[in-house]
């Protein structure tokens, strides 16, 4: 199970570890709507939160998985 799961980790045909951190973005989007709707202030502002927090965890695994791996293949072409 743990070689499957750092199979589809390492698999550069999806970027799962950039999805994980929108899903939570979404989950704390319905939430703050769920929140406001019902005039829930304390789902609201922990919607908000989770929002925010999925926002930017996505934005810095996208950096992690995605940036980091283009800017050492060229650096490895740059040394060659």
């Amino acid at each position: 199970m743990r070689k499957a799961l750092q199979r589809i980790r390492d698999d550069e045909s999806g970027h799962i570890e950039v999805g994980v951190p929108s899903l939570l973005a979404a989950v704390g989007a319905i939430a703050l709507g769920y929140g406001a709707a019902g005039e829930s202030d304390v789902a609201a502002v922990a919607g908000g939160f989770v929002l925010a927090l999925g926002i930017m965890a996505a934005g810095v695994a996208r950096h992690r998985a995605i940036d980091y791996d283009v800017y050492r293949r060229l650096e490895d072409l740059e040394k060659k």
